[in-house]
């Protein structure tokens, strides 16, 4: 799928004070081993579905619900819906992952989208939808690490094109979001020195028609 405008962002949007608020308040909770495919129990993981999830994704996550947080971001998702030109339906929002990547974490080339709507078995704003929009929210003040890079890859095919990759510098600065289609190939890159957060939430919507 072609766009004029693979993401969109915005420098330094979220005060150096809200930032450092969300990591004292996401570190005060409970972080567990990040999972990959949506909601799912980590009873029901198998041992080699563990060991496939490891490869592609190493971090903490934990998962913040509070009401101000949605007012803090909405307004971004909306305005970069509008101002990128892909002007998407979507109705409803995912619960906020707070996710921690210390040194040699990494998340490899995924896309957010999930290979079918939400079932039956989840919350019930989010059946029979599909994520349409991603947003990240850049936490760290870059000075406190080093790698950890985001970056997108535009893909045309399935295939990797190492011509078509892009490291998100946009986003480096604390306090900076990123808005893209959920389907969009991407990747965070391993963190070498200190401790990158980041605020990540999904837009949901009815299926493309």
């Amino acid at each position: 799928m072609w766009f004029q405008n693979y993401y969109w962002y915005y420098s330094s949007a979220v005060p150096k004070r809200t930032c450092e608020y969300i990591m004292k308040y996401g570190r005060s909770l409970h972080q567990s081993k990040a999972l990959i495919g949506g909601p799912t129990d980590p009873k029901k993981i198998s041992p080699k579905e563990r060991k496939m999830m490891d490869r592609k994704r190493n971090s903490n996550v934990t998962w913040l619900e509070d009401q101000w947080l949605y007012e803090v971001i909405t307004p971004y998702i909306k305005n970069a819906n509008q101002s990128a030109t892909w002007n998407f339906q979507w109705d409803w929002m995912e619960s906020c992952q707070f996710t921690r990547y210390k040194p040699k974490q990494y998340y490899g080339w995924h896309q957010d989208c999930l290979d079918r709507p939400y079932g039956s078995d989840t919350n019930e704003n989010w059946r029979g939808k599909i994520r349409k929009l991603s947003l990240i929210l850049n936490l760290t003040d870059p000075k406190e690490y080093t790698g950890g890079d985001l970056e997108f890859d535009f893909r045309n095919g399935t295939e990797l094109n190492k011509k078509s990759t892009k490291i998100c510098k946009e986003i480096k600065p604390q306090g900076s979001i990123v808005v893209f289609p959920s389907f969009l190939w991407h990747r965070v890159k391993p963190v070498k020195t200190g401790t990158r957060y980041s605020l990540v939430v999904w837009s949901l919507g009815w299926p493309f028609k």
